[in-house]
């Protein structure tokens, strides 16, 4: 069985734990916030694609 001890530092230790996984998680989120190249280059693709469809409906129209 836990003493008053144990059980403290096992509340401790579990708020220092979630503290961490609510911090990283911050810091993953904030680090997806900015593109990178691969994403830049699909981005680039789809407008791409999307002036060429509407060159064609023009055309077609």
């Amino acid at each position: 069985m836990l003493n008053k001890t144990d059980t403290k530092t096992f509340q401790l230790l579990s708020k220092v734990l979630l503290m961490s996984f609510v911090l990283s998680i911050a810091g993953f989120v904030t680090a997806c916030d900015s593109q990178g190249p691969a994403e830049e280059a699909g981005e680039a693709v789809d407008e791409s694609v999307e002036e060429t469809r509407d060159t064609f409906d023009d055309a077609t129209e």
